[in-house]
């Protein structure tokens, strides 16, 4: 793989602390996407009461935009090849904002679904732009540690979005959508401080295709891995529900106890990430099986919060582990789409995960008994993983 300084234009601009702060937190969009309207649902579905599908439709405004990023991430993965990094991230946060904000003055439900779609294919880019800007400014352990970082800031995250969403909801349902006024400000921030590592011009002389078949078995362990590292998130709170707590402070506390465990793991990945994927994804997967078993045996909320923990931490050293795997052996020219297609991967298991649970429960005679399945199936595959030639036995060197 070609070294960092030859990816450059200017071998004097060397990409530090801020580049990464401000990467990783441009990934932590589509997480405000996905969350911050979790609490305003029962108010949207007393908004729209008279509006035919409204119980398919509310649920909608929250997972489209992850079935949009699943769409769409590889797409644009293609389209960053061709007008560069850094112009289709400026021109995605724009359209982040335009239709994030939308449904504050949209008075049909379907538009505001469309809105949310519009959200969704804005998501995909910024996504892969920041993912992909990652690996070009870093290498080796470095990649790693930001990586890791990637999954701490969109856990954390998660946490600070939901409880922005509930106290602006607080008076008006509407309010929330204001938050999407965020992407503004990093379309003015993002092509001060950033820069495209290669002209596109070059990119084409030189870019070689993707060979797609080695990546094929890492991208489908991805697919099952979104779908593992979403299932804590849902299922938690209903199974809390479902021992006995219907106070919203404690569930939230719960899973605020759940988003931190995820990354204090990722946190780790940096110092661990040479051990190689044979070593930390059988760990990982095997960690996150435990985890939802216990999740699903569990009688008492002490014990959902347990089980949530160990499925967690398991989760924060998942997707670093996933993503280096793909992208670590593409070059430059290879890096965006390669890239792309680890997060329509990631994205569509993370969409795809609660209708997994739901089809396992209907199988297997209810939530509890689902989650233990999902947690067997996904220790099984901590036990394949070290078979499979995929995934070469190799540390990750320091320099790549």
């Amino acid at each position: 793989m070609a070294r960092l300084g030859s990816d450059l234009p200017d071998p004097g601009r060397t990409p530090g602390r801020r580049h990464g702060i401000l990467l990783v937190s441009l990934s932590c969009l589509p997480v405000l996407g996905a969350v911050s309207l979790a609490p305003i649902q029962p108010q949207m579905q007393d908004a729209f009461a008279d509006t035919p599908g409204v119980d398919i439709l509310v649920p909608l405004t929250v997972t489209a935009p992850a079935l949009m990023i699943g769409a769409l991430a590889l797409v644009a993965g293609r389209v960053i090849d061709r007008v560069g990094r850094i112009r289709l991230l400026t021109v995605a946060l724009v359209v982040y904002s335009l239709f994030g904000v939308a449904p504050f003055f949209l008075d049909s439900l379907p538009l505001i679904v469309a809105s949310r779609l519009g959200v969704g294919v804005a998501e995909a880019a910024i996504m892969t732009c920041c993912t992909t800007l990652i690996a070009d400014y870093f290498e080796g352990t470095e990649r790693a540690r930001w990586f890791g970082l990637q999954v701490v800031f969109t856990s954390l995250s998660a946490v600070v979005f939901i409880g922005a969403g509930g106290a602006l909801a607080q008076n008006d349902w509407r309010f929330p959508f204001w938050l999407y006024t965020v992407g503004i400000l990093f379309a003015i921030i993002a092509p001060l401080v950033l820069w495209q590592p290669r002209s596109t011009a070059t990119v084409h002389r030189t870019g070689a295709p993707v060979h797609w078949r080695p990546l094929l078995v890492p991208l489908a362990v991805t697919l099952f891995g979104g779908a593992v590292f979403y299932a804590p998130i849902v299922q938690i709170p209903i199974t809390l529900d479902a021992v006995g707590v219907d106070n919203a402070g404690t569930i939230g506390a719960v899973s605020a106890v759940v988003a931190v465990a995820t990354a204090l793991a990722a946190f780790t990945f940096g110092r661990v990430s040479g051990a190689g994927p044979k070593v930390l994804l059988p760990i990982a997967f095997g960690a996150s099986g435990v985890g939802l078993a216990m999740v699903g045996l569990a009688a008492t909320p002490l014990l959902v919060a347990a089980g949530g923990i160990v499925a967690s931490a398991g989760c924060g050293l998942l997707l670093p582990t996933l993503l280096l795997a793909v992208v670590s052996d593409l070059d430059f020219a290879q890096r965006a789409r390669g890239t792309g297609a680890w997060t329509a991967a990631m994205f569509s298991g993370e969409f795809a995960s609660p209708l997994v649970v739901v089809a396992l429960g209907a199988v297997f005679g209810g939530l509890g008994s689902a989650l233990v399945a999902f947690g067997a199936a996904a220790v099984l595959l901590a036990v394949l993983v070290p078979t499979l030639a995929a995934f070469p036995d190799v540390k990750a060197p320091s320099h790549s």
